[in-house]
């Protein structure tokens, strides 16, 4: 295969020296054994084949005929409707386990073992630097993962010794401490990992893009959770110099379309994700090698998981306007085409053409189904959008509809995802100049056919979307509408940049009915299903509340009752 890695089978080939070695790989937290070998970690091949595990971390559209993905499947967030059923919060109830917990410490376990592993072998300095980077990467990543779920967490920087019950049975680590220690992580990651830059294997790139993700991430939780000013500024900082250090090498395309179907083999128009500039890292899957469902999925016939009316209408006009100013036609009511179908070509003509590229022409719906090009059957969404945006329209229909036959690749990180968070940083900081717009804005508003002409900070600042949340200036909402648009669907980007910006209330459907309505059907040739005034309901009769306990996860009952020094978070109750 060349330097093309598939990581399925990178794991498969860490897999199998772990279990000669009795490496622990079960899903405990607190660790039950170590295994210390100085001559296991003394060969470099031994300790790649461990560095390989943390690659299945990255779900991407996930694996074989599974929904584990995390582009398209995340559907808590007010841009899509459930597939055929209302998606409620991650957490109703207190769970007695979970893997959102104990994946990460499974995983900063063996990046535990790695690092002290390394330490002590008897690899080169440089060796020794690069795998203690590449393990210092993900753990950081782990821990990153744990505190946005959790808040404070256990912070375990070696890996435990099975007798000493002080260390296995701590309390929890103020959050704050958590991520000053990802920083120090991440930071050593790019600084000392050997490797660059690789589309497919972990780089030094790599790196500084997850640094830019965490510390966008922690500054907005300073600013609005923490009302830390001086935290906030920290953070914002140190996420621009991190972007502004790879951007100039991941500079944004002209093709937002290739980004989301491209094939290992160049098919259908667009380059493999290897070959893309913009492409900091990504999944590559390869037909009968190594493949997924989401083309299946999100062409499914028994129903997918289409955009909301709200997510639609965040789209600007061509004419770089909201609905409420433009010049253009801003109607959002389809037209009829004979007995079965309608169109809604026109609206997406007038619209920012990210829209165009991420649902179909025509609403989709039971009695109203639609059979895109390479499908073999009709497909409806509850919300009457379907769903485009990682559909090769060149793959053979038997593939698209067939689980585990999807072969598109999959972005994991990129150039656009960095520039939104380099201007969103400096938006915050204050520091945003016309230049940075012209950098970071105008391409994403050129690949979406946005007119540019006035485009700059002044601009921004005074558009003023009578949608606007009140508490948030007209140049953020403006950013935060385009990283919205640019990244729908993408990596749960959406709940988690909610969660940071203190908005998760977004997602009370008794508050913001848009989230649950989707397609004005008012000229449907053939009766809609549930409706709301003229539009799709997707709701399914159920409601979500919003209560603050929801910006975190409960923490799992039998972690507590392991362990009498953690607490619950706020909300949750006493674990029982």
């Amino acid at each position: 295969m060349n330097k093309l890695h598939i990581f399925g089978i990178l794991a498969l080939a860490g897999m199998s020296l772990t279990s000669c070695n009795d490496f622990l790989n079960d899903n405990r937290f607190p660790m039950s054994q170590q295994t210390v070998n100085s001559d296991f970690w003394s060969n470099e091949t031994n300790v790649q084949n461990q560095i390989n595990y943390f690659y299945e971390d990255f779900a991407g559209y996930g694996n074989g005929s599974s929904t584990n993905g995390t582009f398209y499947y995340s559907w808590l967030s007010d841009d899509q409707c459930g597939r055929n059923t209302f998606a409620d919060w991650k957490f109703k109830t207190v769970p007695s386990s979970s893997d959102s917990w104990n994946a990460p410490y499974r995983e900063i376990r063996r990046a535990n073992e790695v690092i002290q592993g390394v330490e002590s072998s008897s690899l080169n300095e440089a060796q020794k630097q690069n795998f203690i980077g590449l393990a210092r990467m993900y753990r950081a990543r782990g821990y990153f993962d744990l505190v946005r779920r959790y808040g404070d967490v256990p912070l375990v920087t070696v890996p435990l010794d099975p007798s000493d019950d002080a260390e296995l049975y701590g309390p929890r680590t103020a959050r704050n401490q958590v991520m000053d220690f990802v920083l120090e992580d991440i930071n050593y990651a790019c600084n000392n990992i050997a490797t660059q830059s690789s589309k497919t294997t972990f780089s030094r790139d790599l790196a500084y893009a997850m640094k830019v993700e965490m510390c966008l991430f922690e500054g907005s939780y300073a600013k609005y959770h923490a009302n830390d000013a001086a935290r906030a500024q920290k953070f914002f900082g140190e996420a621009v110099a991190a972007g502004e250090a790879i951007i100039g090498r991941y500079p944004v395309g002209n093709d937002y379309v290739a980004l989301y179907k491209s094939v290992s083999t160049g098919e259908g128009g667009y380059p493999a994700l290897t070959a893309n500039s913009e492409v900091i890292f990504c999944k590559m899957y390869m037909q009968g090698i190594f493949m997924h469902s989401l083309q299946d999925y999100s062409s499914a016939s028994d129903g997918v998981a289409g955009i909301t009316k709200d997510a639609f209408d965040s789209y600007l006009f061509l004419d770089g306007r909201p609905a409420a100013t433009t010049t253009l036609d801003n109607t959002d009511a389809g037209v009829a085409e004979g007995d079965n179908a309608m169109s809604i070509a026109n609206l997406l003509a007038v619209r920012d053409q990210r829209l165009a590229a991420t649902t179909y022409d025509h609403i989709c719906m039971p009695g109203m189904a639609y059979q895109a090009v390479n499908t073999t059957g009709g497909m409806w969404s509850m919300t009457g959008y379907g769903v485009a945006k990682f559909n090769n329209f060149t793959t053979l229909p038997n593939d698209v509809n067939t689980a585990n036959r999807n072969y598109v690749c999959a972005p994991l990180f990129w150039g656009a995802r960095v520039a939104l968070a380099i201007a969103e940083a400096k938006a915050e900081l204050g520091t945003l100049t016309d230049a940075d717009v012209n950098k970071y804005i105008k391409p994403l508003w050129e690949r979406a056919g946005i007119d540019t002409s006035n485009l700059n900070v002044a601009y921004l600042s005074n558009m003023n979307d009578p949608r606007k949340d009140a508490d948030v200036s007209s140049l953020l909402w403006e950013i935060r509408r385009c990283r919205r648009c640019e990244l729908i669907m993408d990596d749960d980007i959406r709940y988690w940049d909610l969660i940071r910006w203190h908005k998760l209330d977004k997602l009370d459907t008794t508050t913001n009915p848009n989230i649950v309505l989707g397609a004005n059907i008012t000229n449907s040739p053939v009766p809609g299903m549930a409706v709301t005034g003229n539009y799709l309901n997707c709701s399914y009769g159920n409601t979500r509340k919003f209560e603050n306990k929801y910006y975190f996860y409960p923490v799992p009952s039998d972690q507590i009752q392991l362990n009498d020094k953690l607490t619950q978070n706020p909300g949750w109750g006493k674990a029982k």
